[in-house]
């Protein structure tokens, strides 16, 4: 099942949401595989463009944070770094042992549910404060 962007996931900063948004795709695209049964092939292209996208994702909202003063900066950072340390140790799973269905399952729980928890719980908040900012 699709993971679908609707307006109560905007944090209302138009670079942050387009990010947001790729992200989805992304995700989408590899249930998209995974209903067809080519998740196992899916899931390395990915991955792999995960790794990269998200650190250039996250340095944009930290420095929309650090530029802007934004008081819960180190919480949100911890979290980001939280994503990054589990999402690495998921890659090295799937590296060591190859795209096997149950991480390939596992891989799709975590990006949803934290992507959508994130936005809704914690990007909001820095979007609500970064609107009377920028």
């Amino acid at each position: 099942m699709a993971i679908i962007w609707t307006e109560d996931l905007s944090t209302g900063v138009s670079q942050i949401d387009e990010q947001h948004k790729e992200l989805f795709k992304r995700v989408n695209d590899l249930i998209a595989a995974c209903s067809k049964g080519k998740g196992r092939e899916e899931i390395v292209k990915v991955m792999d463009f995960l790794g990269e996208y998200v650190v250039m994702h996250f340095g944009a909202e930290e420095k929309y944070m650090q530029d802007n003063d934004f008081p819960g900066y180190r919480a949100h950072k911890e979290q980001h770094d939280g994503f990054v340390t589990e999402f690495n140790e998921v890659k090295r799973k799937m590296e060591q042992n190859g795209p096997t269905v149950d991480l390939v399952v596992k891989i799709n729980h975590f990006l949803i549910d934290w992507l959508i928890n994130h936005i809704k719980k914690t990007d909001k908040v820095l979007g609500a404060f970064l609107k009377n900012k920028i």
